[in-house]
């Protein structure tokens, strides 16, 4: 992680190691090139410093991984991670997000979006086995929210035990997720379940470009540009037309 403007809350590097230190488990792993200037950003949001690192890996199975930490000043701190599968794979994609600020972390959600009508029956079966932690505080998804499966964990975090759940659920679902990418093999690439996927993941990237909170803070740090190039290029892009090697 690149140096940063002050300490960040303390979940958001204990995730971050956590994932990076099972990505180094999978096999072929490779570092992908980031767009020229987006590996670390620096701005400004009215009159705070802001900073954003990103990292973006790829294996077999996956397209990208794509892991982002972000600090506006005094008040915010991010981490954002999505896992990206290669179509021609039977994976769903994983997603989780941190907002942590001076009063607690307001938002934590991971979840394995499915990339069918619904995610694989082992996958459903795995996470409804993980201990239900009673938080305080649940969320409900956002009304563009309807990539996310049933299984989404999406809450607030009121306490220093939330926190230690929610490290340990995130990494459970990590887990999870990369056991299905290491035991997923591809697929012809103009098969039918193929099509289906790189257009539900398609579905996936547009609706999360509907995400105006992610979109205002960053048209006021740099611009609306900018932002545009940001979400559609680096965050959200559209995933390439599925092919064989």
């Amino acid at each position: 992680m690149a140096a940063c403007l002050r300490a960040f809350h303390p979940l958001i590097p204990v995730i971050a190691s956590g994932l990076r230190g099972a990505w180094q488990e999978l096999v072929e792993l490779q570092t992908l090139a980031l767009p020229a200037g987006l590996a670390e950003i620096r701005g400004e949001l009215e009159g705070d410093a802001m900073a954003i690192d990103n990292q973006l890996m790829c294996c077999p199975g996956l397209r990208k991984m794509h892991l982002e930490t972000a600090q506006v000043g005094a008040r915010l701190d991010i981490l954002h991670c999505v896992l990206f599968p290669d179509p021609r794979y039977n994976l769903p994609l994983f997603g989780a997000d941190v907002v942590a600020g001076p009063a607690g972390v307001s938002a934590a959600i991971v979840d394995l979006s499915p990339t069918g009508e619904c995610l694989q029956p082992d996958l459903i079966e795995a996470l409804e086995a993980l201990p239900q932690r009673p938080y305080s505080e649940r969320r409900e998804v956002p009304a563009w929210g309807s990539i996310f499966s049933k299984q989404v964990l999406f809450a607030r975090l009121t306490t220093a035990e939330e926190e230690r759940w929610f490290e340990g659920d995130l990494l459970a679902f990590h887990r999870i997720f990369l056991q299905a990418v290491r035991a997923a093999t591809p697929e012809p690439a103009s098969s039918d379940a193929v099509q289906q996927r790189w257009k539900k993941q398609q579905h996936y990237c547009a609706q999360q470009r509907r995400n105006d909170k992610t979109r205002r803070v960053l048209e006021v740090a740099f611009d609306p540009q900018w932002a545009d190039n940001y979400i559609q290029n680096l965050l959200f892009d559209d995933p390439p037309a599925p092919c064989d090697p």
